[in-house]
């Protein structure tokens, strides 16, 4: 029997919609400048040939439903409405060609971001961790199984006090659900609990404490959060 030297910390996981079982979340892997638009706004340009990623820890999960609270080291929070993907059971996904993949279910998310300290780290040319890997960062909604998924023409759409902020087709993503899975499992061993949050539509902006955020994806259960001090 193992012996720590003061308590293992919880393990993060999700609710699965229509289940009493837990989804246990291992990492998470977030894709960047997946929709033309919103890359566009943030004067950036896309990559067709491949996405790119970064990550969030497990432990940045907060439950749809629990308040935000505002974070620290910063004055700019934005607000990010993403399809988040769950994978399967696997003894570890690689290399896997685009249209076998091994899906769970799919969530609707919000990557929260510090955009201040993005942009600095941006300028600087460093690493965008405390831009985007910070408390409360993820926050995602029940896990809806793939068996009960219909995504072909479903629409994704964030809500700030009763008023839409983003909206789009999931079809405006560069990159597919498939073909992300495709290239990611190219770069890591995709193992069971990984989610993957695929990109964000335009209209990102800043929230402030009050605001209750509401975010959907035609088909899933919806995420809400209310920012607090």
């Amino acid at each position: 029997m193992t012996t720590y030297s003061f308590p293992a910390p919880d393990q993060p996981d999700l609710p699965i919609a229509g289940s009493g079982d837990r989804f246990p979340v291992r990492r998470i892997f977030c894709v960047g400048r997946n929709y033309e638009a919103h890359a566009a706004e943030m004067g950036n340009t896309v990559d067709r040939a491949a996405p790119f990623y970064f990550t969030k820890s497990a432990h940045a999960i907060l439950h749809s439903g629990q308040n935000m609270t505002y974070p620290q080291g910063t004055s700019d929070l934005h607000h990010e409405i993403e399809l988040v993907v769950a994978i399967g059971p696997s003894v570890g996904l690689t290399d896997a060609p685009a249209g076998e993949v091994e899906i769970f279910g799919y969530a609707v998310g919000l990557d929260m971001t510090r955009r201040d300290l993005q942009g600095a780290a941006k300028d600087g040319r460093k690493p965008w961790d405390t831009g985007k890997d910070f408390e409360q960062s993820a926050i995602i909604g029940a896990i809806t199984p793939a068996a009960d998924t219909l995504l072909d023409a479903a629409q994704i759409r964030l809500d700030v006090n009763g008023e839409k902020r983003q909206s789009a087709p999931l079809s405006d993503m560069v990159h597919t659900v498939a073909e992300i899975i495709a290239n990611l499992s190219t770069l890591y061993h995709l193992r069971s609990g990984d989610l993957i949050m695929t990109g964000t539509p335009a209209g990102v902006g800043a929230v402030q404490v009050g605001d209750v955020l509401t975010g959907s994806i035609d088909g899933l259960e919806a995420v809400k959060t209310t920012i607090v001090a």
